[in-house]
């Protein structure tokens, strides 16, 4: 049993790029595939699928490397808030990641967003994670 399934997902996707591997596959939930559509948006992932399957749906998610150097795109990736101390911000108050390089992903009364578009939105929530 996870305790923190945003945790497991991360972390999931951290390993995969620390193998080199092209295919990453999570659990799916509604609150992850939010997260990965935002990863998208970004361009910090090639793309992705939810697969039906039995007892719970599978989220198939491409990652993105470096044609040259054959790095992860993604740098870092690092869980904010967790279950044992949550992290909410208001909207002025959210951080700017790697100077703006990077993205917080945030979970708002609106919807899962990044920082910018909260910011932008003026709405604060749950700081989720950040990704550079």
């Amino acid at each position: 049993m996870v305790t923190d399934p945003i945790a497991d997902y991360l972390t999931r996707m951290r390993n995969a790029m620390m193998a080199g591997h092209k295919i990453v596959e999570i659990p799916a939930t509604k609150l992850k595939e939010e997260i990965t559509r935002i990863l998208l948006d970004q361009g910090y992932i090639l793309g992705y699928k939810t697969e039906e399957t039995k007892p719970q749906n599978t989220l198939k998610i491409a990652l993105k490397y470096d044609r040259l150097s054959k790095m992860p795109i993604i740098r870092g990736i690092s869980r904010v808030s967790r279950p044992g101390l949550r992290q909410y911000k208001g909207s002025t108050d959210l951080p700017r990641v790697k100077n703006g390089l990077g993205v917080a992903i945030v979970s708002t009364s609106k919807g899962v967003m990044t920082d910018k578009e909260a910011r932008k939105a003026n709405v604060g929530g749950e700081v989720l994670c950040f990704v550079y």
